[in-house]
């Protein structure tokens, strides 16, 4: 008799499961949504195309050459500030 009843339990289960699984399958997650383009190929192409020409297109960090910034002071004058900035005692030294 308790074997019985483990099996029906078990059947029905089983069963529950299955039709859960099925309701489940047919719902959408997330909701599908329409999309209309505003653009043709060819303009969406020769966008890219200008993106490229300007180097505007990010491809990854890897690929971007580093842009040199002019300074406005010498290399002299950059030395004579930092022995200006020890000689006033504005530079914290450290050992590190």
């Amino acid at each position: 008799m308790n074997t019985k009843n483990i099996a029906k339990n078990l059947f029905a289960g089983l069963l529950l499961t299955t039709a859960v699984g099925a309701a489940m399958a047919e719902a959408q997650y997330p909701a599908e949504t329409r999309f209309v383009s505003t653009k043709t190929r060819a303009d969406v192409v020769a966008e890219l195309q200008q993106a490229r020409a300007n180097g505007q297109l990010l491809v990854s960090d890897r690929d971007q050459d580093v842009k040199v910034v002019a300074s406005g002071k010498s290399r002299d004058e950059v030395r004579a500030e930092l022995v200006q900035a020890r000689a006033n005692g504005e530079l914290a030294i450290s050992n590190q």
